[in-house]
């Protein structure tokens, strides 16, 4: 997001839904291996709310909007490679898998 005077934002909060720890934390991981992510952290405000808010400040040269997709995107790749060996190994083994989805 650029305004009018060519200042890109450098931080933002983002509220993620239907979440807990097991997928903010890992996003919190990839975010903090950004270069240009200076800053990354999460809260639950409430154990009863089903929002976690994930607070990303980065150095300017990429929006936080761009850590969190570039975040994202890393999570998949890595989901990906986990389930491609997983699978190998099951096939290697004689075993059937059903993770086509």
């Amino acid at each position: 997001m650029e305004e009018e005077d060519g200042f890109k934002e450098l931080g933002a909060t983002f509220a993620i839904e239907n979440e807990d720890h097991t997928l903010v934390n890992t996003l919190r991981f990839f975010l903090n291996k950004n270069p240009n992510v200076s800053f990354c952290g999460y809260s639950i405000p409430h154990p009863s709310e089903a929002v976690t808010n994930i607070r990303i400040q980065t150095t300017g040269l990429i929006t936080p909007q761009e850590a969190l997709q570039q975040a994202c995107m890393s999570l998949k790749e890595v989901c990906g490679h986990i389930k491609a060996t997983f699978k190998a190994e099951m096939a290697a083994k004689g075993a059937a898998t059903d993770m086509d989805t």
